[in-house]
């Protein structure tokens, strides 16, 4: 076989064999195929596509390129949940202990953030003392005891994915939809779930910013899923604004426990009992989607739910006292707020300028040697759809600097007010199975 043959055979639309694959894959992976070879052949998968068939092909080869993850040994159906991310996205702090509480396994392997704010691992080291150094063993047995733990990515987890990322990024063929869904669904088999449930993001701060890419997405992802044998389902909600009300790490740890209180915000506590909601019955522990929520919704007030997360804490070293006293969290020096300058509603507020803005607080990594300042960020005051009274509070800016102007403009530029009152946005356009 020859790697040449291999770009022409994509080039013309022809869909290669499973061997051919594993042939790309294997020969990338320990640089056999030199990168201007894969590049080419990137670009003619970015033009000509997949089928289903060769996708889930290209994502069973990345997942046999490196280590793979065995939960067997812990006890019933681990389900998995993965989301294309955004902007103040908390779900996962909230999903853990919330589907923990009814007694699903949550294996959690999650990784640090490149973006707006940290990713999960850097919310959760908000919490003085929680570490996510833990040995495999140690990972399995939290699981079983506590029916939730968060492990820090393994190095050697799908290393083809990580190459062919890397190579994507600055060869113009992240946007192909086999690409992305490969890349993904390699990543979340290699973890070792047996159901996995997927929020695919879309809007102005999402990966995908048209719905008819996001539902290709979801759709591509639930179908390698089924085809490798693990159940799938997606979900798509919407990211044109950022959910929640907070924007950055120690805040969205914050708004997790009010989350699992039930005084959350709205729209973070329902998408999280809709994501649950499938987590649960995936899981088997409900017959019902309807079933499930109500189980979710009891653990939210019944306080067992928060009980959940003060064991997953305390268990990993941090300090669980932070639920009943959240200022013992990293503070902010500064807390300043972003008053509106005339009357009106809120038209809209672009999801990834705003991310913009908390990074440039430092809530946020601009490349990978960047540390993050886990005490600042933003917490929005109004959202979508909402009246605004001149001088009223549009955001508060939590910042250890004094001179923020630079914060400021980037806030008044993208939230937009109109003297005409707005529909909020719909939170959740789709479900895929």
């Amino acid at each position: 076989m020859r790697m040449v043959d291999l770009i022409e055979k994509k080039r013309d639309g022809e869909a290669l064999t499973k061997e051919e694959i594993q042939f790309i894959i294997q020969g990338y992976t320990n640089g056999e195929i030199p990168d201007y070879q894969m590049s080419a052949f990137a670009m003619a998968v970015f033009f000509q596509g997949m089928t289903a068939e060769e996708t889930a092909e290209l994502t069973m080869a990345m997942v046999q390129s490196g280590e793979t993850i065995d939960l067997s040994k812990i006890d019933g159906i681990k389900v998995d949940k993965h989301s294309t991310g955004g902007v103040g996205d908390t779900t996962t702090l909230v999903l853990g202990p919330l589907v923990a509480s009814v007694g699903v396994p949550v294996a959690k392997m999650s990784g640090r953030g490149l973006g707006h704010t940290g990713g999960t691992i850097d919310k959760l080291e908000s919490v003085p003392g929680f570490h996510v150094e833990i040995s495999n063993e140690e990972f399995i047995e939290l699981v079983n005891k506590n029916k939730l733990a968060v492990v820090g990515q393994s190095g050697n987890l799908t290393p083809a994915d990580k190459k062919l990322y890397a190579l994507r990024d600055v060869t113009a063929t992240v946007n192909s939809i086999p690409l992305i869904a490969s890349s993904i669904m390699s990543k979340k088999i290699a973890a070792g779930a047996d159901a996995i449930v997927l929020d695919v993001k879309t809007g102005a701060g999402a990966f995908m910013k048209e719905l008819d890419d996001a539902k290709a997405l979801a759709k591509a992802m639930v179908e390698i899923g089924t085809r490798v044998g693990r159940q799938t389902m997606a979900i798509i909600s919407d990211m044109s604004q950022p959910l929640g009300y907070a924007i950055g790490n120690a805040l969205e740890v914050k708004e997790a426990i009010d989350t699992l209180k039930g005084e959350g915000p709205e729209d973070l506590q329902e998408l999280c009992l809709v994501l649950g909601s499938h987590m649960v019955y995936l899981a088997k522990k409900a017959s019902s989607l309807e079933e499930a929520r109500h189980m979710l919704e009891r653990a939210i007030e019944d306080g067992s739910a928060l009980e959940a997360f003060k064991r997953f804490l305390a268990a990993q070293g941090g300090d669980a006292s932070v639920v009943d006293d959240p200022s013992k969290l990293p503070q902010a020096k500064y807390v300043i707020d972003l008053e509106a300058k005339e009357d009106g509603y809120v038209a809209e507020i672009v999801a990834d300028e705003i991310g913009t803005a908390a990074m440039l607080l430092g809530a946020g990594r601009a490349t990978k040697e960047s540390t993050i300042d886990l005490a600042v960020g933003l917490v929005l005051r109004k959202k979508v759809g909402d009246a605004v009274k001149k001088g009223e509070s549009l955001v508060t800016i939590y910042s250890n600097r004094e001179q923020i102007d630079d914060v400021k403009q980037k806030l008044y530029e993208n939230i937009r007010l109109s003297s005409e009152r707005v529909q909020a946005p719909t939170l959740i356009y789709d479900k895929i199975s």
